[in-house]
Order: structure tokens, then sequence, then C-alpha cells
């Protein structure tokens, strides 16, 4: 335990006793956005990324550190377990290095050299190292079945010495080291055939990098290249270095006789060709892809983060519009609560083409409901559904109406779902998708939620990373969110309260069933009566579960309960009642957090409390804003150079962002077309949902890319930052290569910024 402390300590840059606090209230059950929210005092100011990266790491080196005792006795009981090999063994960080050293002592039952020593050849694999005699000599009088001859035999004595060279691991670790240095990533097409079929590749038919600086987007698009068989992949290098240093290792130009000299090179280069340089590549691949899939999951955990927490439109009388084109155009109107109270199908495209019908229909019901909003689905024929809405609007100047193009990723996916089924019973499939846009548009996180975040696509190669990771990843985002926001227990979906700290899906449908059966919750005590939320999950989960309007004004703001004593005591100190400060800003400030101190109630949770206090229930999130996208650009091949147009934000990559500018298909904003100043992080710079500028560089109408400018016309790009002060991340190979904005495109399922328009404001041409 100590030692996981100290290591988490120095990882995270905290004290150790920090981590300590923090490790138990994990281990007693607590969940990290109370911990954080709630545990100040008890972690001493640890905030919810820390803790989240505490948590993650936690899991990591314990699962590390059980399997590092399993392998140590395994060494053990092989009686391989030298000082050097445990040191070693103990001082791996990660699971793949602690793999990599017990690769070579793993029991194997049927390895040639198992076999060979099984024969009786490993006394006499050991006379070769060790005396001064001719091989094929040492070898006079032995026989066995299955080695008949001199060379077969030969041959066996080369795998028990080669066997045993591989547990020489300081000797793999240096050539590891060597080849590391030389080693270059080659990708080149399979085949001739698959130029054609796989020509999204294309940019990697012939391409070479020096392997420690391809940059993770480009690996990964690799990779998946040879995932369908178009690519072929090859870590390449030299080997005269490594080879040297076996030789050197074993001293073998010093050797005699020459024939056992010469054997002993031979088995060296077998050694290095054979075994060791396979293994190294293969791992050094794994590591590389390793940590571009550890940064693809970071991107699509921050690119989800700022989609969840984007802004909501709020409780406005809304129209679902999910574009089609033979099946029709399905709306739905959303009333201020989100409830359903009329749907329709109109056929404006061919081929009935009844574009006078489908405006009249829209307009009656926007009439009819007082819809405020308009959301439009950004899939298949959404611009041109826009235009007809437009003209509708032009035509029927009374109704004051905003329409926003929305993502429609995963909508589908909800639409079928089973949560869909019992929350919209009597709604037709293709109607549910229009329920769940015009939702979007009133409160995305509310409504994102109830979709498995992988379906959301604003992921970098989603599909290819290790997909139990990548959801570990995401739920806590989704976790994180759900709770920096809160939720109304008599409204909120079993979906969002499932994410809710303390709570699980049963807890959640329990809360609901209950709440059908004996009406709204009038004050969080309640929550007490219901089924298996006992003392425990109620101490987690109050304090984000808000009650408006009800008997205890604290219970609509994010006070937890066990601090209602403390608020009580600050209103008497000021002649208030609780409700007379709540919101005051005026008497809040004249109230010194230091003369509520007590040893029950710290000064951070005192400060959070009065900041509450002040804007009880506030929401985190930001204002509602459009972004105007240009009636007259439509489709990717009417953009030309120079371009001016607004945009948002969909998906922010270490490679730049990506844009949606209403064309049905997002450009790319270089990571040296977004400032004029050197950026190393693209994330500092912009976030999705972000409404921006942009010009357009270059169109490529064939493969429907797109690359776009933030910089103003005429500037110049950014100068290389300094070589010294530079992060290891922030390398000018990804920073400043051009031609990184002419990588293949994906497959429009995890094509970066494909399915990740923000909800607000998108307008790509997405599948649903």
């Amino acid at each position: 335990m100590t030692d996981i402390v100290q290591q988490l300590a120095s990882e995270l840059a905290v004290r150790p006793n920090q981590v300590e606090a923090a490790i138990r209230l994990i281990d007693e059950g607590a969940s990290v956005p109370f911990i954080a929210r709630y545990r100040k005092e008890v972690t001493q100011g640890l905030d919810d990324t820390q803790l989240r990266q505490l948590d993650t790491r936690l899991s990591y080196v314990r699962d590390l550190n059980e399997r590092r005792e399993k392998v140590i006795q395994s060494l053990t009981e092989q009686n391989k377990l030298s000082d050097d090999l445990l040191a070693r063994v103990q001082n791996t960080q990660t699971k793949n290095a602690l793999e990599e050293i017990y690769a070579p002592y793993r029991p194997k039952r049927t390895s040639k050299s198992f076999k060979a020593k099984e024969a009786g050849l490993g006394e006499f694999a050991t006379k070769i190292l060790t005396t001064e005699v001719d091989p094929k000599e040492a070898l006079v009088g032995f026989t066995h079945d299955d080695y008949a001859d001199i060379d077969s035999q030969l041959e066996a004595v080369q795998h028990i010495i080669i066997d045993e060279w591989a547990q020489n691991i300081a000797l793999t670790t240096k050539l590891k080291a060597l080849f590391a240095k030389t080693a270059v990533l080659k990708s080149s097409v399979a085949s001739d055939e698959k130029k054609e079929v796989g020509k999204k590749f294309r940019d990697y038919f012939d391409f070479s990098e020096n392997l420690n600086k391809v940059p993770a987007h480009r690996l990964l698009a690799m990779l998946r290249g040879r995932q369908e068989n178009v690519l072929g992949l090859k870590v390449d290098g030299e080997d005269e270095a490594p080879l040297a240093r076996v030789e050197t290792e074993y001293n073998i130009a010093q050797l005699a006789p020459q024939a056992r000299q010469e054997f002993l090179k031979q088995t060296a280069k077998l050694f290095w060709s054979g075994k060791i340089r396979p293994q190294i590549e293969h791992s050094l691949l794994t590591e590389k892809r390793l940590a571009a899939e550890e940064e693809a999951m970071q991107v699509f955990a921050e690119n989800l983060r700022h989609l969840l927490l984007s802004a909501p439109a709020g409780g406005r009388c809304t129209l679902g519009v999910d574009p089609g084109v033979r099946t029709g155009v399905k709306l739905a109107v959303v009333n201020e609560s989100g409830d359903v109270v009329a749907h329709s199908t109109i056929y404006p495209f061919a081929p009935k083409e009844d574009v006078a019908g489908a405006k009249a229909e829209l307009a009656r019901l926007c009439r009819d409901f007082n819809v405020d909003l308009v959301a439009i689905g950004n899939g298949t024929a959404s611009r041109e559904t826009e235009a007809v809405i437009s003209e509708m609007m032009a035509e029927n100047d009374d109704l004051k109406l905003t329409r926003v193009t929305v993502s429609e990723a995963g909508a589908s996916v909800y639409s079928a779902s089973e949560l869909a089924s019992q929350e919209l019973p009597e709604l037709d499939v293709s109607i549910r998708g229009a329920v769940s846009i015009a939702r979007r548009l009133q409160d995305p996180l509310a409504e994102l939620v109830k979709i498995d975040p992988k379906s959301i696509g604003v992921g970098q190669y989603q599909h290819d990373v290790n997909q139990a990771g990548l959801a570990k990843t995401l739920d806590a985002v989704v976790e994180d969110c759900v709770n920096a926001v809160g939720v109304d227990v008599n409204t909120a979906s079993p979906a969002i309260l499932g994410y809710i700290a303390g709570l699980n899906k049963s807890i959640a449908q329990q809360i609901v069933e209950y709440r059908k059966t004996h009406g709204r919750f009038n004050n969080r005590q309640n929550l007490k009566q219901v089924p298996r939320l006992g003392e425990r999950t109620f101490e987690q989960a109050a304090g984000f579960l808000r009650i408006r309007d009800g008997e205890q004004p604290l219970d609509a703001s994010s006070v937890h309960p066990e601090s209602y004593g403390l608020v009580e005591t600050i209103a008497q100190a000021k002649e208030k009642t609780v409700q007379d400060i709540l919101g005051q800003t005026e008497i809040i400030r004249q109230i010194s957090a230091d003369d509520f101190v007590t040893e029950k109630f710290g000064l951070p949770t005192i400060q959070d409390v009065l900041s509450e206090l002040e804007k009880p229930g506030r929401d985190p999130r930001p204002e509602f804003r459009t972004a105007n996208f240009r009636d007259d650009i439509t489709d990717v091949a009417q953009l030309t150079e120079g371009m001016e147009l607004e945009g948002v934000i969909t998906n922010v990559t270490n490679f730049g962002a990506f844009v949606d500018v209403g064309v049905h298909q997002d450009g790319l904003v270089h990571i040296s077309e977004l400032a004029n100043e050197f950026v190393a992080d693209p994330q500092k710079i912009v976030k999705p949902g972000q409404i921006v500028k942009v010009r357009v560089l270059q169109v490529d109408a064939e493969r429907k890319r797109v690359n776009l400018s933030m910089r103003p016309e005429g500037s110049h790009p950014a100068p290389k930052a300094p070589r010294a002060p530079r992060p290891k991340q922030d390398k000018p190979q990804q920073a400043k290569r051009p031609q990184q904005a002419k990588r293949p495109s994906k497959p429009q399922e995890q094509k970066i910024g494909g399915l990740g328009a923000l909800l607000l404001q998108a307008g790509i041409k997405g599948s649903k």
C-alpha cells in the first residue's frame, strides 16, 4: 500500500497523505464526483481531474502488482529468479513491459528447445558453450530417433542456446534500445488489387517514417489500413549494431576452435533475426499502438465532455425534424417539458415532391403548438430540408422561429433501443428519431446519456482502440458531466439517473417506479423510501439530485443535506431565514467563511456552500448560441479557395480541428492553421461547439476533403517553437507538416468529425 501511495503521489505531483485519503474513500465505495465535491477537507483539495486519474491509475497499478506477484511465483517455482531478474520484474511500470520480461520464462511444453532438452541435448549445448570443442565432435555418440543426423542435432542445440540467451534480460533490453534508435515504420499497399478499393489509404501505399516520430493519428490510420487488408506494415531498422552486441556479450570472436566460433556466430544471427528482432519489432509497435490508443481515448473523452456540456436551449417548445428522401421527413413537436404533443410526416422530395403540402404542415404544427425552435437532423437531405423550412418561415413571418441543425449521430441507435420503447411505446421507430433530435436541442446532456457514448461518434479511430478501456473512459466522462450539472429527480430519465454518484441502473429504475407510484418527491429525505436506496447511497447521491419547488429550498441546490445545518447557522448569524439569503449576492459576499470553520466543516466546504447559496442550482453549461451557415453554400463542390464562412467546431484532434460549415462534410483546420502563433495543443485553442470564422484553403471534391484556415488571410505561419522547452508531444512533425492535412479519409463510422457534429449547430452528411 505504501509503495502504491508513493508512486501515485509522484505521478500526480501531490502529497502522499492526499493520495492515501483518496484511496481510503474509494475503497469505502465513494465515487469520484462525491469525493471531489463533498470531501475536499479529507483529500485536502484534490479536484475531479486528479481524482479520476488517481482512480484509473490505482486500478491499473493494483492489476499490475497482482500480475507481478504471479510472475514472481512462477519464476521462483522454475528456480530462475535471480536478484537481477527480481529487480527488473519489480521495477516494471507497465503490464506490457512485465510480460516482455516474463515471455522467455513462460512454460512452453511444445517449444523446440523443450523437446531438444527432453531428448537429452541440454548437456551438449552446455558443453559447446563452455568448452573449446568442435560442435560436431561434441555430439559424437548421441543418438535419438527424432534427431537422426548431425544437422538436426546441431539445429536442436541452437534452439536450446537461443532460448537460454533469450533469458538474458539485460542483453535483450540493450538490443531493443539499439534497434529502436534506427526503427522506421514502413507501410505499403498489400497488392495492386487493393489500390482501388483502398484508395482512401493511398497516402500510405509507399510510406515510411521514423517510428518515434509517427503521430498517433497517422499510426492508427495505417493500423486501420492493415486491419482492412489494404496495407502491409513493417518495423524496419539496422541489424549490424544489435548483432555485434550479441557477439560481444558472449565474446564469440575470441572463441576456439574455429568451428565452434562459426557455429555460435550462426547461432547469434538466428538468435537476433529469428527470435529477438521479431519480438522487438512487435514490442515497439505495440508500445506505440498503446500510446496512440491512449491518446485517441483522451481525445474522444475531451470531445465528449464538451459535447455533453454544450449549451442547452432549455424548456422551449421544439419541432424535431428527421430528414429523409423517399421515406419522407419525420416531424415531432416536443413541449417545454420534453413531452411529445404531435407528430407527422411530410414528403417534399422525390418521388412525391409535395413541397406545398410540406410547408403547410410545417406551418400548421408550428402555429398550433407555438413552436419556438426547429431542430433539423444533419443527415441525408438535411440542407434540402432546411431550405424547405426556410421558405416556410419566409412565407409565414408571423411565426417567430429559430432553426438549428442538430447532430443525429446515434439517433437510430436510441430509436431502436429498449429505453426508447419504454419512453415512447406508442410511436413508430422513425418518429422516435425526430423526438430525440428535438430533445437534444433542449438538453443535450439529458438526451445523449441514453446512447452508448461510442455511438455519438466524436472519437479518433474509436473502433480501433481497446473497447473495454474506451468504454470505461467514456463512462467516467459521462458520470463527471452528469454530476457536474445535477439532475431534477422528478423529471430525470432512468438513463441519466443511473450516472448519478452512488446510483446504478437498477436503483435509477427504482426511483422512477417509485415516482410513478407515489408522485413527485417533495424533499430529498423522501428518497430514502425508495427500495434499495440506503443511507450510504443517499449520502453519495443526494447532493447531485435536485428537487425544484419542494418543501426545502436547499433541495434545489448542490448543497449536500449534511450541510443544511451549516446553512441554518449562517442564516441565523445574519438574522435571516435560509430562503432570505438564497441568491442574495450582497448578503452572501458579506459573510466571512472563516467565521464558520469547525471540526466538521472546513474552509473548502464552507466556501463551496457560500458559492452555491449565491447562485443556487446554477448550470455550469454555456449560453445557447447557433452558427449561421450560408444559404447558398450546401455542397463541397460549391466551395472555392479563399471563401470565408462561419462554422462550428465539431471535433478536436491532436493534429487540428474539424469544422462544420454546412456542406455535409467537415473541413479540417490543420494545427498549423489554427492561429498565427505556434500551437502545441489544439484543445487549448478550440473546443467542440465553438463558433468560428474560417477561410477555405483547398477543396478536393472527389475525396470530399476540405482544408480550412482560422488564420487571417495574408498572415504567415507561426515559427517553430524553440527546441529546448518544447514538450515531447509537441514535435514539429506533428505541429507543422502541411501534408498531414492530406491524410487518408476514414470510414464514415469513425471519421473524425464525420459523426462528431456538435448537437446544436452541425450540418455534415452523416449516417444515422
